[in-house]
């Protein structure tokens, strides 16, 4: 999407990207771009509507016809040029992150570096996958399964779209990428960089838009094969029920409740730090931050002077500052959601640990909240049961470890948790009694190759790796 200046401080962007080319949107609404450190437009997006959506559709389909039979170096080809292409704009895509989303420095460049080398975990994974199985006069060959609708969340933009293209570029799928309007800018930069890969013309197809229009198109439309999309429950819920008419493939990855259970035997040194970066990982606004810390009630007075200490270490601020921990929340709109799930909390009867309502002092101006604990919460309540999706910790104690998985595992969510203590052994035979998609152990890690996708209502399918590549594949049995 190529932006025309405007003015010295308003981006204006214009186009979709379709058919390898930038081309003027049919759609006519236009959205501000806010900054949210102050409130500000910086830009503002034209969105597309059905007809930019079906003529991208459109291109996605003439594609499929070659690429659908495309070998499996041709596609390792393409997924090394779109990781060179991507890489080349890695400072640009974490400024626009920083801007765009207000993700603090410290996270956003190791997200962006994250998407940008799942290009190469995705040529790994298929060098590894045996396209084809023979035994007797039986042949099994894995086909893509046609052209694939990407729907993308604002929390993560440049990780998510390379995660899912290279996923289905993999495959050998063509794609309609719909990414959040809140990432206009991020995308602008992401496709400008991919146009460099010299792909075939039709492969890469995006549209920025409404998800009641965009991404309505995109589900409802019988030439589109598969949804992957990531967002919330609702959304989620509304592509299963209305792909299922046209047959749709769907995987969906849809938030969390994230426990993170501390273990009698953890070293607090080590572990209430470990906690709170899973907790306040990319500002709270995170699918897998670790929102209700489990802890031993025997070692509960000793903890909570122990977290409150740590919180004052935690830097709330300019997230293009080094140093920031926590930045705002993306729109007023998120604000005012966190916000009113503190109140929520106090109104409930939870004890404010540390943080509260209001903005921190000295950020009147922009959306920034107070990053939050509460102790002395139940697993029922309110907070300690819906997805927030800002900078709020839940401290909920337990009485043995038989309790602490008990309570991790109540709750409608199961796509991240972690454990934290010594003793390793327990500690594994702990994580596998979690009803979770990735179990952590002392803090987060990642494995470009290990499946990514949760239980329950934390969605369907998974992503990464071999997993993310089979999940845009059908198979075919040919027998003699």
């Amino acid at each position: 999407m190529k932006a025309v200046m405007k003015s010295e401080t308003i981006r204006t962007i214009t186009t979709h990207y379709i058919d390898g080319a930038f081309v003027e949107s049919h759609g006519r609404e236009v959205m501000d771009i806010v900054r949210p450190t102050n409130g500000q437009v910086i830009g503002r997006v034209t969105l597309g509507d059905e007809e930019d959506t079906r003529r991208a559709i459109a291109a996605a389909k003439r594609a499929f016809a070659n690429y659908g039979r495309s070998t499996k170096e041709e596609r390792a080809s393409i997924l090394r040029r779109l990781h060179e292409a991507a890489s080349a704009r890695i400072d640009d895509l974490t400024a626009a992150m920083v801007e765009e989303y207000g993700g603090v420095v410290q996270f956003a460049r190791p997200i962006v570096e994250s998407g940008v080398n799942a290009f190469l975990a995705s040529e790994k994974a298929l060098q590894d996958l045996p396209l084809t199985r023979s035994w007797g006069k039986t042949t099994v060959t894995l086909e893509p399964v046609g052209v694939a609708g990407l729907i993308t969340p604002w929390n993560a933009n440049a990780l998510f779209i390379c995660l899912k293209l290279a996923s289905a570029v993999a495959a050998g799928c063509t794609v309609v990428l719909k990414p959040s309007e809140l990432s206009s800018l991020q995308t602008q930069v992401m496709v400008e960089a991919l146009h460099e890969a010299n792909l075939p013309k039709g492969l890469l197809n995006v549209v920025t838009g409404l998800g009641n229009i965009v991404g309505a198109e995109l589900t409802r439309n019988p030439d589109v094969a598969k949804i992957s999309f990531t967002g919330s429950v609702g959304v989620g819920e509304s592509i299963m029920r209305d792909g299922a008419a046209t047959m749709k493939r769907v995987t969906l990855e849809l938030g969390g409740k994230s426990p993170t259970i501390l273990l009698d035997d953890a070293v607090l040194d080590k572990a209430i730090p470990a906690a709170l970066v899973l907790a306040f990982m990319n500002s709270g606004q995170a699918c897998a931050a670790g929102t209700r810390l489990l802890v031993p009630k025997s070692r509960l007075d000793e903890i909570k002077p122990r977290i409150r200490e740590a919180m004052r270490a935690l830097t709330v601020g300019d997230p293009a500052d080094p140093k920031t921990a926590i930045g705002p929340m993306v729109s007023q709109k998120q604000y005012e959601r966190v916000e009113s799930y503190i109140r929520k909390g106090i109104e409930e009867g939870a004890e404010v640990l540390a943080g509260g309502e209001g903005h921190p002092e000295g950020l009147d101006v922009g959306h920034f909240v107070k990053p939050t604990v509460f102790v002395n919460v139940r697993n029922d309540m309110t907070i300690a049961q819906e997805e927030i999706f800002g900078p709020v910790l839940c401290v909920i104690a337990y009485d043995t470890e038989e309790d602490a998985i008990r309570i991790a595992n109540d709750s409608k969510y199961g796509l991240h948790a972690a454990v934290l203590g010594t003793d390793i052994q327990r500690a594994r035979r702990v994580a596998s009694q979690i009803q979770s998609g990735r179990v952590v152990i002392n803090g987060m890690t990642d494995d470009p190759q290990a499946p990514w996708g949760g239980f329950k209502y934390s969605g369907v399918g998974r992503e990464y790796g071999r997993y993310g590549i089979e999940a845009f594949i059908e198979t075919r049995a040919i027998l003699e």
